[in-house]
């Protein structure tokens, strides 16, 4: 997530840092490395220059220039300037109404109506019941899609395949709601390639009709000043409550993320970082700053561990961890979890300082292969890894489609687990937590 603007304004940090006093030379030739670090990442020109404005006129005040640590006041004068205009707060849904109404609105190919099924699940999780609509009637398969998803998912969706009345699809979902019952109802309308005079026309007149109580404009993050001159376009025409920045998670350069709360005024609200619907997250203006300067986000790091690891299981893998019977179909149900959390650089982008990491290898592929291994073996060689001889190696690499080295090396790898695991059984709780490294 915005790797390469992170990477630059590491340097340019790492040099102000360096300096054992700051003078306003070097100050403005850091506010001009900044600025281009800004440019370079897509952000908006004049949301780039008014941000150095602001930064250089904190920079330059006696404060800091008298300070003890010059350089770490300025990082945190634009980690605080970065947390504004990134939107301050992070802002809640507006959930009011019986049921409350969200609507959906984007250009096609945003990632709408995967977000639709992302925001359904995630609410579904936190105790409300919600209710997904398909007005994306013009697009092939986006009504399929959306049943798909809500299936996967066991969200319930309100579609009429084949009819492209927009409007009385959305009006007859909110009474047919309380069947289901649903005190949420989420509308994914249709969205264009491009914006058109009809697209608006319509969502106007299914936002009059249906009077929703948060409107959310999805936005490609990877499309960079295209997302913003389409959001301003939405904004014009729907007024919108709030944005989505989706596939955050991509190689993209990312400056939408910091130019589109500046130029809409309206707040971020979701950020899509992932394909699996559980990748979304809340926005947190203060954790993304973090992010690019860095300085990790401990706290979605967290967040994202208690979603996803069963706290009986974690209770099991302790009882196993004080008898040393750890095993490799612990070791396999670790790896799933593991993942689950998401991309692996993902991962360690949210942990401070390991964004410096730029050559360690993080290959999922290699996790993928290693699984397939495991999955290999019979449940007996699973349990009891030291039966593994060199005939049942041969068996093992070739139904992983893997070579005995392969197998081998997992085998040498998870000798030295167990061996730490061992270690770990002998600690209690606290000593635990504070040696545990993250993943496996």
């Amino acid at each position: 997530m915005l790797e390469q603007l992170s990477q630059n304004l590491e340097g340019v940090l790492k040099r102000l840092r360096g300096h054992g006093r700051l003078t306003d030379a070097n100050i403005a030739e850091a506010m001009r490395e900044v600025r281009r670090a800004l440019l370079e990442a897509d952000v908006n020109y004049q949301v780039a220059r008014d941000f150095i404005t602001s930064v250089k006129e904190k920079a330059l005040g006696d404060s800091v220039l008298r300070s003890i640590t010059p350089g770490q006041q300025i990082v945190k004068i634009i980690n605080d300037q970065l947390t504004q205009l990134l939107g301050g707060d992070a802002q809640p849904l507006n959930l009011s109404g019986s049921p409350a109404i969200i609507m959906v609105v984007g250009l096609q190919g945003s990632g709408k109506t995967t977000f639709v099924a992302k925001l359904g699940r995630r609410l579904a999780k936190e105790g409300r019941h919600p209710l997904l609509v398909a007005c994306d009637v013009y697009r092939p398969a986006a009504v399929e899609q959306l049943q798909v998803l809500g299936k996967q998912n066991d969200l319930p969706v309100y579609a009429e395949p084949g009819n492209q009345d927009v409007l009385g699809i959305a009006q007859r979902a909110i009474r047919e709601s309380v069947r289901y019952p649903a005190d949420v109802v989420i509308v994914d309308t249709a969205g264009r390639l491009h914006i058109d005079a009809r697209m608006m026309e319509e969502v106007q007149a299914v936002k009059s009709a249906i009077k929703p109580s948060e409107t959310l404009f999805v936005a490609d993050g990877m499309t960079g000043q295209d997302a913003v001159n389409a959001a301003k376009s939405f904004q014009e025409a729907v007024q919108f409550d709030g944005v989505v920045l989706t596939k955050l998670d991509g190689d993209a350069r990312g400056g939408a993320a910091l130019s589109i709360r500046a130029v809409t005024g309206k707040p971020i609200k979701y950020i899509g970082v992932g394909e699996q619907v559980s990748a979304l997250e809340v926005f947190h203006p203060d954790r993304l700053a973090g992010r690019i300067l860095g300085m990790g986000d401990v706290v979605s790091l967290v967040e994202r561990a208690q979603e996803t690891f069963d706290v009986a299981e974690a209770e099991k893998l302790e009882k196993k961890l004080r008898k040393n019977s750890f095993d490799l179909e612990d070791f396999r149900d670790q790896l799933k979890q593991m993942r689950s959390m998401g991309n692996l650089t993902d991962l360690v982008g949210l942990m401070p300082g390991m964004n410096r990491l730029k050559d360690v290898n993080l290959d999922e592929k290699r996790l993928t292969r290693i699984e397939t291994i495991i999955n290999s073996m019979t449940s007996l060689e699973r349990r009891r890894p030291q039966v593994l001889n060199g005939s049942r190696r041969k068996r093992i690499a070739r139904g992983s489609g893997t070579s005995v080295m392969d197998v081998n090396q997992l085998m040498k790898q998870f000798q030295m687990m167990q061996k730490m695991m061992k270690r770990f059984g002998k600690m209690n709780k606290r000593q635990m937590l504070k040696n545990m490294p993250f993943g496996l």
